[in-house]
């Protein structure tokens, strides 16, 4: 059963079913205790639920196949084909990239910095808590160990389902005999298993009792991976809240970093935003998980391992003008040196020439020339962004304004990143 997990077929409503023997296969060695004087806690509320456009990836309830997975990652999900101009328009009437994400730093309750927070434990009810360590306590430590056929423990039910109070009792057992990050069939950890369900509160609890917040499922993906994946700032933020020191910048089996993985899921979001089949809180969210990844210090310079493709290559890539703007605003005092990076010989600015035909090709070439991209770099070929346009009188201007060695004004209305 790969793809179907117990819990996908009988799905516990209350804290109290969560212990009930008819939430595991027949056979299941987890015991139903008396749980007449239970607390019952609903399952998180909705603000909690995964929000991704991508449903053809979720093969269950808390998997999602990530940047990983076979072929390039969001490559099937991207359309042939998008009217650019409207969705430039559409954006901004939605007010979707209304002003410099600098400007929102001191007000968006996603710019959390690591500092004292309250311990998980303070903030969960004594008596619920109480009552889910009594419960825990009378399950067998062997069994509350047991793995079923997929790999789960008791703890990965738990955590997929998001009884919180249950899951805390239960991680409490499991600290104490070294067994915190036991992981399932796809090498996710309860950590990671909370992370891909988007149980937030549950992974700032996990990390503060002790589960290794850099440990990774079998596609190499952290904790941060899975936020920046699938769009779930909120799980960002709760590693965050704990202030234990995370690697920001682990790589996945891709050779990509968090970072990277956010701005690929943003570039396949912004390309079919007009297509309905991505929300306006869907993409906002992206953009959420990437600055708070640059807040914990990830590396907007770093190149992914299999082409050496920077940030600004990426977005370059999938012409995501936002974005790119965005990435070029980025303080530091090593932004001309980031924008003529090479991956594999090739500067951002010979993809710019390289998109043919493209309706924001004379924008990003603008821009990127605005901010010291050097039309004069060569790539492995010897070739510089001008022998890489395309033939005929369409090109003419950005033919000119390449041998020149010019910057050129940018577009009167660009749009800036909300």
């Amino acid at each position: 059963m790969d793809h179907v997990s117990p819990w996908e077929l009988q799905k516990p409503t209350t804290q109290e079913n969560a212990l009930n023997e008819t939430t595991f296969p027949p056979g299941c060695p987890y015991q139903h205790v008396d749980n007449t004087n239970s607390c019952c806690i609903q399952p998180p509320a909705s603000q909690y639920d995964v929000m991704s456009p991508f449903t053809p990836l979720e093969p269950s309830v808390y998997e999602a196949a990530g940047p990983a997975a076979t072929g390039p990652a969001h490559d099937s999900k991207i359309a042939p084909a998008m009217d650019f101009e409207k969705a430039t328009a559409e954006a901004q009437a939605l007010n979707l990239y209304e002003s410099n994400w600098r400007e929102q730093e001191t007000n968006n309750p996603c710019f959390l910095h690591p500092g004292n927070y309250a311990v998980p434990s303070e903030e969960l009810d004594p008596r619920e808590l109480a009552q889910a360590r009594s419960q825990i306590q009378n399950v067998e430590l062997t069994r509350l160990l047991q793995q079923d056929e997929d790999g789960d423990m008791l703890l990965h039910l738990l955590v997929a389902q998001g009884f919180r109070t249950l899951a805390y009792a239960a991680a409490e057992m499991l600290r104490d005999c070294g067994q915190l990050d036991v992981k399932e069939h796809r090498g996710k950890t309860p950590l990671l298993v909370a992370a891909a369900a988007n149980q937030p509160e549950i992974v700032k609890d996990l990390i503060m009792l002790g589960a290794d917040v850099n440990a990774v499922d079998q596609k190499g993906q952290t904790v941060l991976h899975l936020g920046a994946t699938y769009a779930l700032p909120r799980v960002i933020e709760a590693v965050m809240m704990t202030g234990i020191p995370v690697n920001v910048e682990a790589r996945n089996f891709e050779g990509l970093t968090p970072l990277h993985c956010a701005v690929i899921a943003h570039n396949a979001a912004f390309q079919t935003q007009t297509m309905e089949s991505v929300s306006q809180s869907h993409l906002q969210n992206l953009v959420f998980c990437i600055r708070l990844l640059l807040q914990l210090g990830a590396d907007y310079k770093s190149q992914d391992l299999k082409s050496s493709k920077t940030l600004l290559h990426l977005a370059v890539q999938a012409a995501n003008l936002p974005l790119i703007q965005f990435l070029l605003q980025l303080p530091g005092q090593e932004l001309q040196h980031f924008v003529n990076m090479k991956a594999h010989g090739n500067t951002a600015l010979h993809m710019a020439a390289g998109l043919h035909g493209h309706p924001f090709q004379e924008e990003i070439v603008c821009l990127l020339l605005r901010y010291w991209a050097d039309p004069s770099a060569r790539n492995l070929e010897n070739e510089q962004p001008v022998h890489l346009l395309a033939p005929g009188p369409a090109t003419e201007q950005l033919r000119l304004l390449l041998k020149s060695r010019r910057a050129c004004p940018g577009p009167a209305h660009l749009p800036s990143l909300s």
